[in-house]
Order: C-alpha cells, then sequence, then structure tokens
C-alpha cells in the first residue's frame, strides 16, 4: 500500500500538498504535527505533517519525495494541531502560514528542539581583588569588571550584549587570567514569594472562591469586571496560586509588551513556580527556550502578548485574558486573528477555566455575558482604601492654549507637583508636531509612499511616516519655494515633553512612547524611575495607560479626548470611552485622591455624562442600544476582503470580480462596495475593501466555504495581494 505525507507549507495557497514517502522509511513512526523539510518549486521549505494517507488525487508521477523528519515528537500536540486547523476554516487563512504563525522563528527555521540552559558570568575571588587602577590601558577589561562588581548574582549573555559592544573577546581574556567564572542556569526565572497577599475586601474573596470551586467542572467563561484599581491582578494571583498547587499550568495573555516586565515582577514577588516570558521584545532563542519549556511542561505560568495563545500546554489549568478589550489581541496583518476569541475557544476545546479581565469589557463580551455564555463577576470598589478620581471636564474652546496646555490644566499641575505628588498627561500622538507646513506656500511634508503627512521628531531632525517607517531628513527651507519659514504644526508626546521641561525647569519629565521605549530594557528603566519618584510629571501614549500601577500619581490629564466623538468608524465611541476610563484609573490608586481632568472642545457631548460618574456599564449598555438598532456588531457579523496593488485600479478591478462570485453564492448576506480604503495609498501600494455583513457567522462561514476557491483563482488575484479578514475591529 502506498503511503503519502499531507504537509502544510508555509504559502500563500489555501491547500495541503501531499508528498511521497521513501521506501525505506518508516512513516508510522512520524506523527502528524512533525516538523518536515521538503523540496517546493526551486525551495526548501518546513512544513507541518497534518496526516499519513493512503489516496491521493495527485497523479504518482508529479509527487516529490519528502528530504528529511526534522522532529521525533510533535511540536504541536493533538489539540494545539486541532486548534490551528480550526483557526485556518474560520478565518479563510493558508493553512501553512497558521502553522507557522504559531511557531517560533528558531523552529520555522529548522533549529532543534532540545532546552538550553542559559550563560552567567561572575568575578571569582581573585577577580573580586583586582585594581581595576592597575588596568589603565585595558578600558574595556575595567568596565566589565565594574559592572560584575555592582551585580554579585552575575550577568547573563543577553545583558551583556545590551551594555557592551564586543564583550566576548573581552571575557575570554579576564577568563583567561582566571578573573571570571561562568555557568549555566535554567533559563525561566523562578517564583520564590517574598511578599504576602494583602488584605482581600469581600468582591476580590467571592470572585476567588467562586472560580477555584468549579475548577473540577470544566470550562466556565468568567468576565471580571473591576474598576481600574480594583484588584484584578490580585484575584489573578491567588486562582493561579491554586492552579499551580494541583501541578496545572496557566496561560496569561496582556495586550502590550510594556505591561510584561511589571507584571512579572509581581508575580515573581508573589507565586511559587517556574514563568516564562513570550512576546516580540525577546530574541529569537529566547523565545524558542520559553516555547520549549512550555511545551515540556517546566514553566508553571506563562505570561506573554498576542501569539503567546498559541504556546503548547502540557498540563493546561486556566488562560486569563488581561484588558480582554484591547485592541492589541486583534492581528491587523496576515494571519487576521483574535487572540481574545481563541483563547475563550481553546479553554472551551481544552475544558478548562477562562477569566476575560477589564474595567471597560467590550461589548462582544458584555452582550455574551448578558446572554449567559459568559458569567460575570464584579469588582465594584477599588482595593483598600482608594477612592475612584474625580473626572471634570475642561471646555477650552476659545481659550488661549500653552503648547496644547490650557491654563486651568497647568495650574492644576502645579498644585498636585507641589504636594509631592506625581502627574500623568496623555496624549495618543507620538513625534513633536503632526504636521510641518511652509507659512509661505502651504506646502506639507506628505509621506512619498502613503496619503498620509510626515511626523516632525525633533530629537534627530528627522521627518517620518507612522504609517510605512520612511523617513527623511527635516528640511531646513521649502523644497517648493525655498521660504525658511516653516510651521510645526499640531502636538505630540515629544513637544509636550519639551514644553513641560521649559515650564517645570525644577522637575523631572518622563516621556513614554514608542520611540523612548525602543531599546531593550528600556521600558523597565523607565518604569522603575516613575516608581522609584525620580520623575514627577509623565507623559506618554496608550503604552502609558494601560495597566500601570502608579501609586503617587494623583492627577491625569487628557489633552485630547475628541478624537472618538465624531469618527467614520463605528466603534470609535467605544474605544474613546474604553481609554478615558483607562487613563483616569491611573490616577489615585492608594491613600491619596486622585484627580481627571480632560480637556475638550465638546464638553457638552452626551456620551461624555455616564464617563463622567465612572458608569462605564451605562456608558457600554446605551451603545449596546444603538448597535442593536442599526444593527451592527455584535448583533451582526462582519468580515472585510481587503486588496492592494502598485496600480491603482487593480484592486478596485479584482474586487469587483470577488463580489460577482459572492453574489453568485446567493447567500443572505450584504455586500458593500468595493471602495478605497480611508488612507488608499500606503506603503506605495493602493488599498481597496470589500466590506461584507451577515446576521450569523454561520451564513458568512458559508459564504466564503462556497466562494474561496473561485476568488483565489480568478485571473485578477494574481495582480493584488489579497486577505480576509473575519471580524475585522479596523475598518480603515
Amino acid at each position: 500500500m502506498n503511503t503519502y505525507f499531507r504537509i502544510a507549507i508555509p504559502t500563500p495557497l489555501r491547500r495541503h500538498f501531499d508528498y511521497l514517502v521513501p521506501i525505506n522509511f518508516h512513516a508510522k513512526s512520524s506523527l502528524p504535527g512533525v516538523r518536515i523539510k521538503v523540496p517546493f518549486g526551486r525551495q526548501t521549505l518546513i512544513g507541518i505533517l497534518l496526516e499519513v494517507v493512503h489516496e491521493t488525487d495527485v497523479p504518482a508521477q508529479k509527487l516529490k519525495p519528502i528530504i528529511e523528519v526534522l522532529d521525533e515528537q510533535p511540536v504541536f500536540d493533538r489539540e494545539l494541531l486541532q486548534l490551528l486547523r480550526w483557526c485556518s476554516l474560520y478565518y479563510h487563512h493558508p493553512i501553512g502560514e497558521v502553522m507557522q504563525n504559531a511557531l517560533p522563528v528558531k523552529l520555522r527555521q529548522g533549529a532543534a528542539t532540545h532546552i538550553k540552559g542559559i550563560r552567567r558570568w561572575q568575578l571569582t575571588s581573585e577577580g573580586k581583588q583586582v585594581d581595576t587602577q592597575d588596568l589603565k590601558r585595558a578600558a574595556k577589561q575595567i568596565a566589565l569588571i565594574n559592572d560584575l562588581k555592582q551585580s554579585p548574582s552575575g550577568l547573563l549573555d543577553s545583558q551583556l550584549t545590551e551594555q557592551h559592544i564586543g564583550w566576548r573577546p573581552v571575557m575570554k581574556r579576564l577568563q583567561e587570567k582566571g578573573w571570571v567564572k561562568s555557568f549555566e542556569e535554567n533559563a525561566l526565572p523562578v517564583a520564590k514569594p517574598i511578599s504576602s497577599a494583602p488584605t482581600l475586601n469581600a468582591d476580590q474573596q467571592h470572585a476567588i472562591d467562586h472560580i477555584v470551586n468549579q475548577f473540577d467542572t470544566g470550562f466556565h467563561a468568567y468576565v471580571l469586571e473591576g474598576v481600574t484599581g480594583s484588584g484584578k491582578t490580585e484575584v489573578y494571583l491567588q486562582v493561579i496560586e491554586r492552579v499551580i498547587q494541583q501541578g496545572k499550568q496557566a496561560l496569561v495573555l496582556v495586550p502590550e509588551i510594556g505591561l510584561t516586565p511589571q507584571l512579572l515582577d509581581r508575580f515573581l514577588q508573589r507565586l511559587s513556580g517556574r514563568i516564562a516570558i513570550m512576546h516580540s521584545g525577546l530574541n529569537d532563542e529566547e523565545r524558542l527556550q520559553a516555547w520549549l519549556h512550555t511545551k515540556a511542561g517546566s514553566a508553571d505560568v506563562i505570561i506573554g502578548t498576542r501569539s503567546a495563545v498559541f504556546s503548547p500546554l502540557l498540563r493546561p489549568g486556566i488562560i486569563i485574558v488581561d484588558e480582554e478589550h484591547d485592541l492589541s489581541f486583534k492581528q491587523q496583518d496576515g494571519f487576521r486573528y483574535s487572540a481574545r476569541d481563541l483563547a475563550v475557544k481553546r479553554a472551551r476545546d481544552l475544558n478548562i477555566p477562562i477569566i476575560l479581565g477589564s474595567a471597560t469589557p467590550s461589548l462582544e463580551t458584555l452582550l455574551n455575558a448578558s446572554q449567559g455564555r459568559y458569567e460575570t463577576l464584579l469588582l465594584p470598589e477599588r482595593a483598600g482604601n482608594a477612592k475612584p478620581p474625580a473626572i471634570h471636564l475642561l471646555d477650552v474652546r476659545s481659550q488661549k492654549m500653552e503648547h496644547g496646555l490650557s491654563a486651568q490644566l497647568l495650574h492644576k499641575m502645579k498644585e498636585h507637583l507641589e504636594r509631592d505628588a506625581q502627574v500623568l498627561l496623555f496624549l495618543n500622538r507620538r513625534g513633536f508636531a503632526p504636521v510641518l507646513m511652509c507659512h509661505e506656500c502651504g506646502w506639507h511634508a506628505l509621506c512619498p509612499r502613503c496619503d498620509a503627512h510626515m511626523t516632525l521628531h525633533q530629537s534627530n531632525s528627522s521627518l517620518r511616516c507612522h504609517h510605512c517607517g520612511t523617513e527623511q531628513y527635516q528640511p531646513k527651507t521649502c523644497p517648493k519655494c525655498k521660504s525658511d519659514d516653516l510651521l510645526q504644526m499640531g502636538f505630540g508626546t515629544e513637544r509636550i515633553e519639551h514644553a513641560l521641561t521649559e515650564l517645570f525647569p525644577q522637575y523631572q519629565v518622563i516621556r513614554i512612547d514608542r520611540d523612548s521605549t525602543r531599546r531593550k530594557g528600556s521600558m523597565e528603566k523607565l518604569l522603575k524611575e516613575i516608581n522609584n519618584g525620580k520623575r514627577q510629571i509623565l507623559i506618554g501614549t496608550q503604552m502609558l495607560a494601560k495597566g500601570h500601577h502608579f501609586p503617587n500619581v494623583t492627577l491625569v490629564g487628557m489633552l485630547n479626548a475628541d478624537h472618538g466623538l465624531y469618527s467614520s468608524d463605528f466603534r470609535a465611541s467605544e474605544r474613546m470611552g474604553q481609554l478615558i476610563l483607562q487613563v483616569a484609573g491611573r490616577a489615585g490608586r492608594e491613600e491619596k485622591e486622585g484627580e481627571v481632568l480632560i480637556q475638550t472642545h465638546h464638553a457638552d457631548h452626551p456620551l461624555f455624562k455616564p464617563l463622567l460618574e465612572h458608569d462605564y456599564p451605562g456608558f457600554a449598555k446605551a451603545l449596546i442600544e444603538e448597535r442593536q438598532q442599526t444593527e451592527l456588531p455584535p448583533f451582526t457579523h462582519l468580515a472585510l476582503l481587503r486588496a492592494e496593488a502598485v496600480e491603482q485600479q487593480q484592486p478596485i478591478i479584482f474586487l469587483e470580480q470577488a463580489r460577482l462570485i459572492l453574489e453568485s453564492a446567493k447567500q443572505d448576506v450584504m455586500l458593500m462596495g468595493p471602495f478605497p480604503a480611508l488612507m488608499e495609498r500606503r506603503a506605495g501600494r493602493y488599498r481597496a475593501q470589500l466590506l461584507i455583513q451577515a446576521n450569523s457567522r454561520k451564513q458568512l462561514q458559508s459564504l466564503f466555504s462556497l466562494s474561496i476557491t473561485q476568488i483565489e483563482n480568478h485571473k485578477t488575484a494574481k495582480k493584488v495581494r489579497w486577505s480576509i479578514d473575519i471580524d475585522p475591529l479596523d475598518l480603515l
């Protein structure tokens, strides 16, 4: 009987591929989920074995033999393999690309699956006695010795790489002299409880007891809805501790890398077990080792961002999604999955509980709770003696503004700073100025590859496009009329930082955004400075607004809250309300009273009223009723067919043909478009989209199941890049 391997290959083609198995190869020894090296055209690729079959639709003479089986044991177990196959079907994305997305980069490249220790360097007793004054001409040796003296427990290779360029040959010379030694240790940080649990309030205790008491009953989805500062993390910690005591693993998903260091520190101080970290800030080797530890079961807790939802779990116990409402859980390009939705799906498949935590749950989650699919656990009060901050609107119409700051806000800042408290200002726009314009002729600095303005970054005198990354030097004169009268229009976090340094010279200012936290370890360093009280004024984007605990912040100022009031995106109001309450939640988190000031040109807008009273349930209820009346999600279901090409008309032509194919399927759906994207040209390519709306997911899935092959094989599909976005969150 002939034997064939059915393999998922990382290509844009929505199909699997069959390969011959060599006659002398024992096919039964290869289990689904192992990696297999195969020829593919002129390339050699690494795919995933889906199944061993004895029949194929491909003529035998066209089949190629495999090259090599890379694993003795599957990299994906049965549960994870089934989840990924489901993902490919639900999101209508090529199975090979889905599988590749779920693997660490090193495994995609064929790396071995054995766990390594990490190397730590320490001074020997002889090295501790070395007088660096005797090493006058060996500056690099002096620097290494001094750093090792300041770190008695030693330094890791990764830490040395961050601090010292070309340190390895220098360290080798020190080792030859007998001044340093190295040793390997387990790559995972071990949590050793050093702090005791705080006193819980009745709502926290009820939530913990309720979840723990139902551990043995299998899948349950809990919505932990608690106001900011209500102690949701404490609930997570105590539930996870019970999971570890049962010998099981906990998977914790967070929306941003910036939240990971703070959460890790807190977990290390409270839990008893090994913790694996998974996010894009790690290098490829670090991520591989964390993944292998998780797969081997040697990690008790896994903390990660979006892609960590695909972590292999040997002993699954619970999944927790913190800030479940956050847009970051939705992948916005390539394989466009929702990590939150997949976490729920995976918990159901594993028959384990899941906690969806947020002070401002998404409307989808609230609707599921109201319909009985999820169970809500409320934390209505702040933990300890902390009180909710008072929220006030600052009507800035007709008022004189100083660098985007109103007189009332500056006065309040001075009051709080003089009380030795910290002030946080929020502006979701980085850079110095979003527009550079010529006062003489009206020229604007536009991105040559996008329909967008270039943002001025004064720190390195550059113009940068925040959409495609194009960067140029800041011109000294207008490229059009040669005038030197160039105006810097608008405000970004960098400009506010400069202004605050001038307005409050006696206080230290810190800026946290994507630009100031690019270097590895920079976020941890900045957060440490904030919590040590070394910086009194904090300015930042959403990175600073999510989940952070700053006990000395008593005043929060939102510099522009109007962006969500009149947007073309129907979800803008929901996101605005969530953002306002999340940012406001950074104020007054401990004993000191907090205050929140929101600058707006629309102080009489009705959406602000429930937010001023911290009434997110009332705010969300009004939006849910509006969505139901307008037949928008979560009461209907959307898909977005996207296309892009170098030639402007090609995406529209392709989508027009796709629409004809979808209409021929005769499904009860609404098709809207095609139409150009709001930013039609991005990164040198023109974009268009076709929106599909259905009353049920089943209708949507049926439509694409009937049409996807025709769309993929149509001749116009070869002239564009196209993708399907199921349950899109960004329609722009």
